[in-house]
């Protein structure tokens, strides 16, 4: 059962991710956060220890609703063919729409946070790993079920697909189009059934 204080913390955290994801780390201000919250701020770094640690955990906020989609995606479907698939459908369809977040997240703090935050630039790093990792599981799960080319070397791959979909995404939110992610991701489709699939 969550704490008063849990779910001050979670609350805090639902108002202000969308408002980092936007403004950036430096591009947000302390009355940024108590306007978005409507709380003081002693009761923000009440909570959270400084800018920095919310700003940490603004970051995580944010993926979580990534890491969610794609962890449905892999229990939902055995075969590794129909979890790439499905992994593509995510990013083609529901991605850019369901994220009413300011853009990606993975993409504007990585941007932001390189150079100047290693702590939240680390997060982002760690994020990458974690997604690149999912996706070479898929890859390693197929190969050895025979679903995947054998001579296929799962870890390249996966960092291939990831680029992929980032460039997509990077795209259609740069130019707010957002056929380019759609457009990479029929083209990954063609790539896992005609290249990847035994």
């Amino acid at each position: 059962m969550s704490t008063k204080s849990d779910r001050t913390k979670q609350f805090i955290l639902q108002k202000v991710a969308p408002v980092f994801n936007k403004n950036g780390y430096f591009g947000t201000s302390l009355s940024d956060i108590t306007d978005a919250t409507g709380l003081t701020k002693g009761a923000i770094y009440g909570n959270f220890k400084n800018k920095e640690e919310l700003a940490y955990y603004a970051f995580y906020f944010n993926v979580s609703y990534v890491m969610e989609q794609l962890g449905k995606i892999i229990e939902t479907h055995e075969n590794s063919i129909d979890q790439l698939l499905g992994i593509s459908e995510f990013y083609k369809n529901k991605y850019l729409t369901k994220i009413e977040l300011g853009g990606c997240p993975i993409l504007n703090v990585g941007v932001d946070a390189n150079n100047t935050n290693p702590k939240l630039y680390k997060a982002v790093q760690n994020v990458v790993i974690k997604i690149q990792e999912s996706i070479f599981l898929i890859l390693e799960a197929g190969i050895n079920r025979k679903e995947i080319k054998t001579e296929l070397n799962p870890k390249e791959f996966a960092s291939i697909i990831f680029s992929l979909i980032e460039g997509g995404v990077f795209t259609s939110v740069t130019m707010k189009d957002n056929s380019y992610l759609q457009n990479m991701m029929n083209h990954l489709d063609k790539v896992i059934l005609n290249e990847l699939k035994n």
